[in-house]
């Protein structure tokens, strides 16, 4: 019994870390997607206050009533690619969080905080903002690819469908037009006999 219960036991522990494995392994992923990595963060570690405060802001707009920091918003001006990073950096790198806590509103307002900071880390986020995009287009693509395949498709079926019964009613109009001339024939020959059988009794 013990055996049975420690084998038991292992197989749940060995369940419990696979899926502790794929669910880190599904966070690396996030990260990864959203270039939050290793090198981002040691750069963005060496951001202080004087580094926000003293960036040249030029064509500044006026902000909006709205543009204020919240903990669970960030800058709705953003791109949507933009936006998924600055909310993970949040979470993920608290030096950032503090640098944006300090900064805003006091400061800077939640528009500017993040005009300079995607101009910071221009370099290391861009490539992966790209990727996304592109991967992003080639999966409508590919949508758009399928849509179109399964729309010929159906049109296909449904013209051999069509072309299918416009035969059969064909096939079925012959078979009649043969089976009245079968009959027209068997009666015509019954017509004969009765004309022969009509002499032989005058004769």
């Amino acid at each position: 019994m013990w055996p049975f219960v420690r084998g038991k036991r292992a197989s749940k522990e060995k369940a419990t870390e696979t899926r502790g494995e794929g669910k880190h392994g599904e966070e690396d992923g996030l990260l990864q997607e959203l270039g939050v990595t290793e090198r981002l963060r040691e750069f963005v570690k060496t951001f202080t206050v004087d580094t926000f405060k003293s960036f040249p802001l030029h064509d500044d707009q006026a902000a909006d009533p709205a543009d204020v920091c919240a903990q669970s918003n960030v800058r709705k001006d953003l791109t949507e690619w933009q936006e998924r990073h600055a909310t993970l950096v949040l979470s993920e790198v608290k030096e950032i969080a503090q640098l944006r806590y300090v900064l805003c509103p006091r400061h800077l307002k939640e528009r500017q905080f993040w005009r300079i900071y995607f101009q910071l880390v221009k370099s290391y986020v861009t490539p992966y903002e790209m990727h996304a995009i592109q991967k992003a287009r080639m999966k409508k693509l590919e949508m758009e690819v399928e849509e179109s395949l399964i729309k010929g498709a159906i049109e296909v079926e449904m013209a051999e469908t069509n072309h299918g019964s416009g035969s059969s009613t064909t096939l079925i109009s012959k078979e009649n037009s043969l089976l009245k001339d079968d009959i027209d024939r068997v009666e015509r020959a019954g017509d004969s006999s009765e004309s022969a059988g009509t002499t032989d009794a005058k004769v």
